[in-house]
């Protein structure tokens, strides 16, 4: 990197925009000093550093150094053995160790997250807080020692302020007795004594000494011979109270000299704190981001050792090649951002990206269109990154790159006897010399100022040189056909071209990567007021493949616009669908979260009702071995029950499987029973229904409602309460005793119905079995073995038992699935018959209903068709 490129690009006007943010003169000094660094691991730790102040800015973890003086030569003088410090010096010393070890608690509070700051304070001493402390207590902000700084200090002191105020007295009772003699009753000092004043022809009236006069001579100011030996007393304290703050001040030296290694190391922490905190303070201002800088070693072309550039860093021989990227997203140079605040202005960014497979870019286009601008960014944004700096754009990515060379601008010089040419052809040429890849080479209208077909092809040339035998990553401008086709035709070349708007005669400042552009010249002179005559001249004298070559890329650059229009739009489009996908899975996630809830819901509910008739019957066995054994075998029932139900809900919200899932893949569960599809609340009810069966009825019995009599002692009844049928054992009064099984129950006679066996007809199944997987891959639940009553004889009951009969009938039969039911309720007054009426009119089970026919019990009972 030569001194030439540092200038060009303007790189110590950069140091003055990060100096904003440095608050000391030791991280000033930093800035100063800022420059490329030697090591990629400097470079990425120093970024790191920048990154994670950057976050602790932002989480509000910041520190801040106010009134910090340049502590060199305060720390030159602690190593002077012996010397001691002036009491501000202390100061300064102590309020560098608190502000040091005040940003090292901010610090480490966010080690964890900011590892390289950390390390810079981690080694900073404990000790420095304590001795921060004693300084604070004895030297006052005005650099007084404050009078509890030792008691000796204190017990003087007292005694100066005790001699003081009896001098004072004395003087004033004695200019009170001598009032003539008196020029002002008013004590003064004079060469540090307590003396009045007295009138010059009136000296005589006191005796004392003199101490001098006025300007006018009337006054002269004398000591009385009576407060001599007072004053001599305040003198000897006053040198007593000396010789004690000298005392004190050489212990804090001491102490001050003994943590000299940790006042160091405060120094240097502040110093780059404050650098690194300046570069966050950029980072802030211009919108920066961090850049990523990464190896890309190349061998060497040249002897490093030959280069007599101090900023020349060495590349070793032996380093390997990797992949380089020169990537910069919405790059802006922060100089002419800076300039374009001040008026309202904003840049225009830029975006490109250069690698191994294309590793130069020829940029053309109209006149002033910012072609050197893109240059210069590129330039400036590298050093910045090698150097440690947040770098303004969106997105960066710099090598690390061993020489940045540049040869942009006019370096005519008359003195030098440089025209136009010779002085770009002299920096190349020295450039080439400079040159150490991994390289990055910015040439400003390469091969201008001489024939433009010698210019053009010696343009060609260098650009070519630069690529394949220095290894550098190139970037040029141009308004030569020459070098636009060789873009146009070397793959590993990229065309560019910065926008040209035709209709306004204005350049936009955008990069157009991939298509080349046009100069324009013509219309940019038109622009700048070159009359139409001699424009319309020129235009006739250009010839005709000139004209068809700019129409050419006239037609380039419309297509290239009209694609990146589209691929825009193709971008919003797939953005449109990705957020509508997101809200249909939104919706569905939702959609299933409310399908749970209701399903579990439901499935307490009948868990609950199966528990509550459990509770019932269970009240009503009087064998407790029996009953404690029926209990148990409730609560395994109530337990399987949830089980299977979640097993059948979370199988049933599986993925359908594909067409090569294995033989263990499930399809979501359907509960079959008796042909028809039960889910959520039908499954679990069934099971429910099972395992109350199951304590009911016996396997393969089916009855039916017997001929309408009173109840005898072996007759076989249905409890209507719970559906079971047993056998009654004995009638007492309006209760029997019936035995179910091995269980014996007591019931009103009302609540038991007379029943007879019949012969059902064969059907599939068994009890509701538990879930298997089918040859479809569906889990199913085969139907249980009792079917559900098809008939309720709600006769002898009052109208709101017998609804509450029928509905719990009903839901059942619907549980059992049943088709059509029949309700026997008799003829009567026609209540009964009107309340089920009611009932079944908006009852969700119930299709339709209708009077029996004749046959059936016409009137005095309802046929009833169920939903399906």
């Amino acid at each position: 990197m030569n001194d030439q490129a540092f200038h060009t690009l303007e790189f110590d006007q950069l140091r003055a925009l990060v100096l904003r943010g440095a608050q000391t003169s030791m991280g000033r000094a930093r800035v100063d000093a800022l420059m490329p660094l030697d090591a990629l691991e400097e470079v990425q730790k120093a970024l790191a550093a920048s990154a994670e102040c950057v976050q602790l800015r932002k989480r509000g973890a910041t520190w801040s150094f106010s009134e910090l003086k340049e502590p060199a030569e305060a720390i030159a003088w602690l190593r002077v053995e012996g010397a001691s410090l002036e009491p501000i010096t202390i100061l300064e010393l102590a309020r560098l160790c608190e502000q040091a070890m005040s940003a090292r608690a901010a610090i480490m509070a966010e080690r964890e997250q900011s590892p390289v700051l950390a390390e810079i304070v981690a080694s900073l001493p404990r000790e420095l807080n304590s001795i921060t402390a004693r300084v604070a207590n004895k030297i006052l902000l005005n650099g007084d020692l404050d009078d509890r700084a030792s008691p000796e200090l204190a017990r003087i002191r007292h005694e100066i302020a005790r001699l003081r105020s009896s001098i004072t007295r004395s003087l004033e009772n004695l200019m009170r007795r001598s009032e003539e003699a008196v020029q002002d009753e008013l004590v003064t000092i004079r060469n540090d004594r307590f003396v009045i004043p007295v009138k010059a022809d009136h000296r005589g009236h006191i005796k004392g000494v003199a101490h001098g006069f006025s300007s006018s001579g009337a006054t002269a100011f004398v000591e009385p011979l009576q407060t001599i030996d007072a004053n001599n007393e305040l003198q000897s304290l006053r040198e007593t109270e000396e010789r004690e703050i000298y005392r004190i001040l050489f212990a804090l030296t001491e102490e001050l000299r003994f943590q000299l290694a940790g006042i160091e190391k405060a120094a240097d922490a502040i110093a780059e704190l404050d650098f690194i905190n300046a570069k966050a303070v950029f980072h802030q201002n211009f919108n920066c981001v961090i850049p990523e800088v990464s190896t890309a070693a190349q061998p060497s072309v040249r002897d490093s050792s030959a280069s007599s550039n101090p900023f020349e860093r060495t590349t070793s021989q032996t380093e390997v090649s990797s992949t380089r990227v020169l990537e910069f997203s919405e790059a802006r140079h922060p100089l002419l951002e800076e300039n374009l605040r001040a008026s309202g202005g904003a840049v225009v960014p830029v975006s490109f990206s250069l690698d191994d497979k294309h590793d130069s870019m020829i940029i053309s286009g109209a006149n002033a269109g910012g072609k050197t601008v893109v240059l210069k960014t590129a330039g400036l944004l590298s050093l910045m990154a090698l150097s440690g700096l947040p770098v303004p754009a969106r997105r960066a990515q710099v090598p690390f790159f061993a020489s940045v060379l540049a040869d942009i601008g006019d370096h005519q010089s008359l003195a030098a006897n440089l025209s136009t040419f010779t002085s770009h052809v002299a920096n190349i040429s020295r450039m080439i010399e400079l040159c150490q890849s991994p390289a990055l080479v910015l040439l400003d209208e390469v091969g201008t100022g001489t024939d433009p077909e010698e210019g053009s092809a010696l343009g060609v040339a260098v650009v070519d040189h630069f690529r394949k035998t220095c290894r550098a990553q190139v970037m040029a401008t141009t308004h030569y056909s020459g070098l636009k086709m060789y873009a146009a035709n070397d793959k590993g070349v990229l065309n560019a071209s910065v926008e040209f708007d035709e209709k306004t005669l204005h350049p936009t400042y955008r990069l157009l990567v991939g298509v080349s552009g046009s100069s324009s010249g013509l219309e940019i002179a038109r622009r700048f007021g070159i009359s139409d005559e001699i424009i319309g001249a020129a235009s006739a004298s250009v010839n005709e493949s000139s004209r068809e070559a700019a129409e050419y890329l006239r037609r380039i650059k419309g297509e290239f616009e009209q694609a990146a229009t589209l691929r825009q739009a193709l971008e919003e489009e797939r953005a449109a669908v990705a957020e509508k996908f997101a809200s249909l899975e939104k919706e569905a996630v939702k959609k299933e979260r409310q399908r749970q809830t209701s399903f579990q819901a439901a499935l307490e509910k009948i868990v609950h009702d199966f528990e509550r008739r459990s509770r019932e019957l269970l009240a009503t066995i009087q064998d407790r071995s029996e009953r404690l054994k029926l209990e148990r075998e409730t609560q395994r029932r109530v337990a399987e029950l949830k089980r299977e139900a979640q097993r059948a809900a979370s199988t049933s919200r599986g993925p359908e499987p594909s067409a090569a899932s294995t033989s263990t893949s499930f399809r979501p569960v359907r509960v079959v029973r008796e042909g028809r599809v039960l889910t959520g609340s039908q499954a679990a009810a069934a099971s429910v229904k099972a395992s109350r069966q199951n304590l009911s009825e016996p396997e393969d019995a089916h009855y039916v409602a017997a001929p309408g009599r009173d109840i005898a002692v072996g007759d076989r009844v249905r409890l209507s309460s719970f559906g079971s049928v047993g056998i009654v054992d004995s009638v007492k009064g309006a209760e029997a005793e019936v035995r179910v099984k091995s269980l014996r129950f007591r019931e009103k006679l009302e609540n038991l119905e007379l029943v007879e066996e019949t012969t059902p007809a064969k059907r599939e199944g068994g009890r509701f079995s538990k879930l298997r997987p089918t040859s479809n891959t569906a889990l199913q639940f085969s139907s249980p073995d009792h079917i559900a009553r098809s008939e309720l004889n709600v006769i002898g009951q009052r109208a709101d038992e017998a609804v509450d009969a029928v509905d719990k009938f009903l839901d059942a039969a619907s549980l059992g699935g049943l088709s059509q039911l029949r309700i026997v309720h008799g003829h009567g007054t026609g209540a009964l018959r009107r309340a089920i009426a009611e009932l079944l009119k908006d009852h969700p089970h119930v299709a339709r209903f209708a009077a029996a026919p004749q046959d059936q019990g016409g009137s005095g009972a309802t046929v009833v068709e169920l939903r399906q």
